[in-house]
């Protein structure tokens, strides 16, 4: 869906780059559901701040100082893009916009749910410190 924003390849840059373009996406997004006042305005603040939010914890994440650091922030990732997902389903449900990259970005999100929840369960299991 996103393209990558970088040379370098793997799980740890995968996930990277993929929360980077999401959040992208959810910035050009908000543009356009934040220039009407009211519901649709507040709706998007908080969809702009949970979506940015996933990218910049994993990033976080891959600076982390040790394995229990590395799982907070992956942690605190995937409840952001739980809540991202939650605003967006909110946007579909009370028919705040009904154009094309909604059901596209609930996509990504729940996608995106379900990798960075893998990725704190393998960690867990496996004992390992986060990238490298």
């Amino acid at each position: 869906m996103y393209p990558q924003t970088s040379a370098r390849t793997g799980p740890q840059r995968d996930i990277v780059d993929r929360t980077f373009q999401f959040g992208v996406a959810i910035i050009k997004f908000s543009e356009t559901l934040g220039r009407r006042a009211g519901a649709r305005r507040v709706v998007a603040n908080q969809l702009l701040r949970s979506g940015t939010s996933v990218g910049a914890n994993v990033e976080e994440a891959q600076g982390g100082q040790g394995r229990k650091d590395f799982i907070a922030k992956m942690m605190i990732a995937l409840k952001e893009a739980r809540e991202a997902r939650y605003w967006l389903r909110t946007i579909l449900a009370a028919e705040l916009h009904t154009a094309a990259p909604v059901p596209e970005l609930v996509q990504e999100a729940t996608e995106l749910c379900n990798i960075l929840a893998a990725i704190v369960v393998s960690t867990r299991r496996n004992g390992q410190a986060g990238p490298s």
